[in-house]
């Protein structure tokens, strides 16, 4: 099964499942983690940790937990994110959600879960010299948390020389830990295209501005940016996830919606199809009559790791687990991730650790490992002895 985990933290290892399985059958969506926030500030509490609460802005807020050991003046971050999915899940877990439409199938309990038995260990053993901080972060899944935490004072309330984050990964084998420097997760930006026509009768298209059939070749006009527009070389992503119009189908709607999704792995290619969709946009509209609104979501960032703090979390992965448990340089994905944004203001590393063959993330019937509970714990163990010594 992948890494061996730190004998003192696979101790924890049922601790770490009862908080995992709490979080788990309490899920909360993004902006909404209050309850989530609540049991790990008191959990970080216990455990004799400073803890402080709402750290955010516009009602988005997160949760730290600071401890210091000795006299030393370096500082190393874990952030752990905490909001669930608006899906049903689909099994029959002893500890399944309580909430119809609400479940974590992203793993975020498990990395809040994680995060707290690195905590509790440190704060047992305290073999360290200097300040750790675990960042409990809201809002990952709308790529908010990040930005409110920053924006509310972050990183000038705590003194964080470099931030780590980690996730789980289906399909990579389990407890196999995976690291890789520079641009490692693609900027997404999510956009909702509204098209504003003239109803009529289905009868009688004639005296209609039809949003329905300006939407379809919007569709596929949107479709020639990557194949026409981008270079092969380069990495992007433009999907199409929802077309929302009428409701009968002897009526002609009065508009129509187009909600987007677009992945870039490089800054210039991310301004290069956001400005080919505005432009797209406006001229498929004018040419069917149609008046138009594009409402862009919270910008995105490419995720680029530090190769400093890339290759020391790599060679420490390396003297704990062993070298047939780490994969460096991995591969990058196109999945999105708003600890771009931390990364953009302190050097750290995003890490990727193996789920095994399961259901891939935000499928009704994807499972996070308990296995590996406390070989992500370990690793965070691992950093903060090794950084901190």
């Amino acid at each position: 099964m992948g890494a061996k985990p730190i004998e003192g933290v696979l101790a924890l290892h049922s601790e770490m499942k009862r908080w995992m399985q709490y979080i788990h059958s309490h899920p909360e969506v993004s902006t909404k983690e209050h309850e989530t926030a609540r049991y790990i500030a008191k959990e970080l509490a216990q455990m004799g940790y400073e803890v402080h609460e709402k750290i955010g802005k516009d009602g988005i807020y997160g949760v730290v937990g600071r401890l210091k050991n000795g006299d030393g003046e370096k500082s190393i971050g874990f952030r752990a994110d905490m909001d669930a999915l608006r899906i049903q899940e689909d099994n029959n877990l002893s500890y399944k959600s309580r909430y119809d439409g609400i479940s974590h199938l992203c793993g975020h309990d498990g990395h809040s879960a994680m995060a707290l038995g690195a905590a509790k260990y440190l704060a047992e053993t305290r073999r360290f010299n200097g300040t750790v901080h675990f960042i409990f972060q809201p809002s990952e899944e709308n790529m908010q948390g990040g930005p409110a935490m920053i924006g509310g004072g972050l990183f000038e309330k705590f003194n964080i020389d470099r931030v780590y984050a980690m996730h789980n990964i289906p399909g990579l084998p389990k407890g196999v830990l995976h690291f890789h420097d520079g641009e490692t997760m693609s900027a997404v930006d999510n956009w909702e295209i509204e098209l504003f026509g003239k109803g009529s009768h289905g009868s009688m298209p004639e005296l209609s501005i039809d949003p329905v059939v300006a939407g379809a070749s919007l569709v596929m006009a949107l479709q020639t940016i990557v194949s026409r527009n981008i270079s092969p070389w380069d990495n992007s992503v433009v999907t199409i996830g929802a077309f929302l119009a009428g409701n009968e189908g002897n009526v002609i709607a009065n508009g129509a919606i187009l909600r987007l999704s677009m992945r870039n792995m490089q800054a210039e290619t991310r301004k290069k199809v956001l400005d080919r969709i505005r432009k797209i946009t406006a001229a498929q509209a004018e040419s069917y009559g149609c008046t138009y609104e594009i409402r862009e979501g919270q910008p995105g960032a490419v995720l680029v790791n530090s190769a400093e703090e890339t290759k020391f979390a790599a060679d420490v992965a390396k003297h704990y687990f062993g070298d047939e448990n780490v994969v460096y340089p991995c591969k990058p994905l196109m999945s999105s991730e708003d600890f771009a944004f931390m990364l953009q203001q302190k050097p750290g590393n995003y890490i990727m650790i193996g789920n095994g063959d399961t259901f891939m993330v935000h499928h009704p019937k994807y499972v996070f490992d308990l296995d590996i509970l406390p070989i992500g714990a370990s690793l965070w163990v691992a950093l903060a002895q090794e950084y901190l010594k």
